[in-house]
Formats: C-alpha cells, sequence, structure tokens
C-alpha cells in the first residue's frame, strides 16, 4: 500500500504543472513515509497532516487535488491494517 502511495506522490512531485511550493510539500510527505525506525501508523499520520494541508491550497490543480485525497485515503486504510 506504502508503495502505491509513494508512486502516486512521486507523479505529483515530478509534474511540473504543479506550483514548486506544493511540490516540496508533497517530497515531505513521502520524505515521512520513507523513514525509518517509526510505526508505519505515525509515519502514515504525518504525511497525511501534510497532504491535508497542502490540499487546501487554491492554486493546487483539480487533478492534483485528487491525486491527493486518494494518496490519503489509502493511507487512512494503511493505518487501520
Amino acid at each position: 500500500m506504502v508503495e502505491k502511495v509513494v508512486k502516486l506522490l512521486e507523479e505529483v512531485i515530478n509534474d511540473r504543472t504543479v506550483p514548486r511550493n506544493i511540490r516540496e510539500a508533497v517530497r515531505r510527505a513521502k520524505e515521512c513515509l520513507m523513514e525509518e525506525g517509526k510505526d508505519l501508523a505515525v509515519r502514515a499520520d504525518e504525511a497525511i497532516q501534510i497532504l491535508e494541508e497542502v490540499s487546501s491550497d487554491l492554486n493546487l490543480p483539480i487533478y492534483t487535488r485528487t491525486q491527493i485525497w486518494n494518496a490519503i485515503s489509502m493511507l487512512e486504510e494503511a493505518q487501520n491494517i
């Protein structure tokens, strides 16, 4: 599940139509997920917080907003496993 989320986040990071500040926030969320030594639920929660904050940005393209919501949904599901 985390691998799918990371792949989705990488798509956003590599999309040059997405504003730089949003790509940077998504990069931070990805780094949280990849961080070793923490429980998956904790890493997912940190990433969700970052993604929820950026999902309300007015400059966020609609397609990217949908990608971020999908990532949040997958992370929430991963927390419950």
